[in-house]
Order: structure tokens, then C-alpha cells, then sequence
């Protein structure tokens, strides 16, 4: 498993504890930055990890319109909290990070989607992705 899909796991972890626990996503970030201090052989996923967290905390309001937006008839409250973090994490691939490809960003949403979420949740993260990419 390469360091990015490593780190879009540590991501979805910290997307998905502040939203399920309704917590601050700086208090979670920072919790998880101490404990990745004490963790330096996971640095290469850290990093990574903290760019995507803080790409969604300076984007939120974007990254959020475009996902009501292009999520047909699914406000983001309807989805699932794994689904809602899966997808603000590959808009922010998509929109606002140039290194990585558009297909590499929605076939990890969706791999990741397919094995931490709903049955449908796979073909949803990647329609809405899909969608947004051909948008943009």
C-alpha cells in the first residue's frame, strides 16, 4: 500500500472522528499531529494526511457546495459521515492539489469507499466525483 493511500486512511479517520464525535476538526488534527510525532517510521502518511485535513478546513464551504451541488438529490446530511468525509477529501484531490491525478483521486475515494462504507457507496463517491471532475 503506497504512503498516499496510507495517508488518505489516517485523513478519512480524522474527517470522520470530528464529524461523527461533532468535535472541532483543528482539536482532532492536533491531537493526531502529537501522536504522529511519537510515530516517525509513519511520517511519509502523516504529511500527506495533514496537507488533505487542512486543504478540507481552508476549503470546507467550496468543497462542501460542490458536493451538494453534484450529489443529485443527497443533501450532506442525508449521507453517510464515511461518504461525507470520502468525498470532501477527493474534491480537495480534484480542485485544489495538481499533484495528483483526477482518476487517481476518485479510484482511492472509491476503493476506499467500497471498503469502509455502504455497499452503494462506492458507485456514489464516484459518480459525485466524477461529476465534479467533468465540471471542472
Amino acid at each position: 500500500m503506497s504512503a498516499r493511500t496510507k495517508a488518505r486512511k489516517r485523513a478519512l479517520d480524522i474527517l470522520f472522528q470530528a464529524d461523527v464525535r461533532d468535535e472541532d476538526l483543528g482539536t482532532i488534527l492536533a491531537a493526531e499531529a502529537k501522536r504522529a510525532a511519537s510515530e516517525p517510521s509513519r511520517e511519509g502518511s502523516w504529511l500527506y494526511a495533514r496537507e488533505i485535513v487542512d486543504g478540507v478546513i481552508d476549503n470546507r464551504d467550496a468543497i462542501d457546495e460542490q458536493i451538494t451541488t453534484f450529489a443529485k438529490d443527497w443533501s450532506l446530511a442525508r449521507m453517510p459521515a464515511v461518504d461525507r468525509a470520502l468525498l470532501r477529501i477527493g474534491v480537495w484531490e480534484i480542485l485544489y492539489n495538481d499533484e495528483v491525478p483526477t482518476a487517481v483521486a476518485i479510484d482511492e475515494a472509491v476503493d476506499l469507499a467500497k471498503e469502509f462504507s455502504t455497499d452503494d457507496s462506492g458507485s456514489f463517491v464516484h459518480g459525485v466525483l466524477a461529476r465534479i471532475a467533468r465540471a471542472s
